[in-house]
């Protein structure tokens, strides 16, 4: 599901747009749940940050779209903003509030979809979410691979620290270095598997992670390591 939002004054292209949204659903198999507001002003007085899209008319009677979009920026860092717009003047402002761009009226599908797409690409590589199955003592459970910190081998069994605390689990740190390094997981140490997405630092013998901790680097594994680092963060 996306929620999208129109904001435009003019009825004529508010059914328009709706028109295009449902044609860009059935060409793509999308699910869009749309909301229309006549002005800025309606959108912004009770602004909640539950939109993936915001169609934004630039004029509008009491509060413009650039003026809207300011407000709604300041809470709301994700929102995607696409301007419709009957003069290319306006662009330029669209990037003091990120905006992905505009489209010109009278507005064409082609250049509508256009953009359109590169939203949806965007919202959709945010979304994915990916998981893994662990046997634990209690059964199988699925986590959340972003939730995961690092997972520390201890023995015949590992130790996994989480957003949630600690589990154990039984079977090597190899079979689940194998499993999460393609998600952006890597070795720092034979007996510490790390999540990238953690980590904030390095010190000559230590990475740091968000959560305060220090997990050991060694010899060994550090330039390994260091470069699957300034891989992930590159790419």
């Amino acid at each position: 599901m996306i929620k999208i939002a129109i904001v435009e004054d003019e009825n004529e292209y508010v059914q328009t747009l709706k028109g295009y949204l449902v044609r860009y659903e059935a060409e793509h198999s999308l699910n869009f749940q749309i909301e229309v507001f006549p002005d800025g002003l309606d959108i912004v007085s009770d602004y909640t940050a539950s939109y993936d899209i915001i169609l934004l008319d630039i004029q509008m009677k009491h509060l413009n779209g650039m003026q809207t979009a300011e407000k709604i920026r300041k809470l709301d860092e994700d929102v995607i903003f696409i301007f419709i717009t009957s003069s290319s003047r306006f662009a330029i402002e669209g990037y003091t509030v990120d905006a992905l761009g505009y489209v010109l009226k009278p507005v064409p599908y082609l250049s509508f979809s256009q953009i359109l797409s590169k939203a949806v690409r965007r919202i959709q590589k945010k979304q994915e979410i990916h998981s893994i199955n662990i046997d634990t003592d209690g059964g199988t459970m699925r986590f959340n691979t972003d939730s995961i910190y690092y997972i520390e081998s201890q023995l015949h069994h590992i130790l996994i620290h989480t957003e949630k605390g600690e589990l154990m689990a039984s079977g090597p740190l190899k079979r689940m270095e194998e499993a999460l390094k393609p998600l952006g997981f890597a070795k720092c140490h034979n007996a510490y598997l790390v999540n990238l997405k953690h980590v904030t630092g390095s010190l000559p013998n230590y990475v740091l992670l968000f959560s305060g901790e220090q997990i050991p680097v060694s010899r060994a594994r550090k330039k390994a390591f260091m470069d699957c680092l300034a891989d992930y963060l590159g790419g």
